[in-house]
This record gives C-alpha cells, sequence and structure tokens, in this order.
C-alpha cells in the first residue's frame, strides 16, 4: 500500500496514493493509521482524494481505527472524499458515523477545535 505522510503541527495527514481499498488491504491500513498513536502529534488526517473505491471492509476497520483515536484523546478526519464514495458509505450507513470533512484544511480545522475541546475537559 502505497501512502504519502505529510506531518503538521497538530496532526499528520496521511494521503493514500491508491485508487481502490480492497479488503485485502485492510490490516495494513489498520496498522499504519494505529502507528500514529505512539508518535507525536497523534493526530491524523487520512485525505482520500485518489482513492475511487473502497471495500466495505476496509470502511468498517477505518471506523474502528477512529474510535480508538478518540478513546485514546486524539482525532482522526477523512478529507477529500470523492462523492461515488460518500455515496457508497452513505447508503452502507457508515458516513454519518465517520468525521469527514470536504478540505484537507477544513480536517485540520477540526483537528484544532477537537484540541480545544480536550484541554477544556
Amino acid at each position: 500500500m502505497k501512502v504519502k505522510i505529510d506531518t503538521k503541527e497538530k496532526f499528520h495527514v496521511i494521503t493514500i496514493e491508491e485508487t481502490i481499498l480492497s479488503a485485502n488491504m485492510t490490516g495494513a491500513l489498520t496498522q499504519t493509521f494505529l502507528s500514529f498513536l505512539d508518535n507525536e502529534p497523534k493526530n491524523l488526517v487520512i485525505n482520500f482524494e485518489m482513492v475511487e473505491k473502497i471495500d466495505i471492509t476496509v470502511a468498517d476497520a477505518l471506523l474502528t481505527v477512529q474510535q480508538r483515536f478518540y478513546d485514546s484523546d486524539c482525532s482522526l478526519v477523512v478529507c477529500n472524499l470523492r462523492p461515488e464514495i460518500e455515496s457508497y458509505l452513505d447508503e452502507k450507513e457508515l458516513l454519518g458515523l465517520m468525521n469527514v470533512t470536504p478540505t484537507e484544511s477544513e480536517a485540520g480545522d477540526i483537528v484544532h477545535l477537537e484540541e480545544i475541546e480536550r484541554e477544556f475537559t
């Protein structure tokens, strides 16, 4: 699986450089994302701009990973989903459970806001 990693002040951006996320990639994706819980900063933005198709197994695993991040007081935000992937996730009733933004910039804003919220709790 090919990804590009960019580190910002408060989060890492992982840009998935694959067009299809198939079920056999689930383990590698999960391991890659969860490894960031051991790094500073621990927040993660996952950029899907190149992804054209996603298997339901990968989507389910992404939700599990997202919950692990939030259980660890960290943020995980997905951005740049193509309309066909949004429709597919919505049809599977997963989109509403995911922390999704239209752009990477907005994902960064969400991370910053969640950091502020955690400081007050």
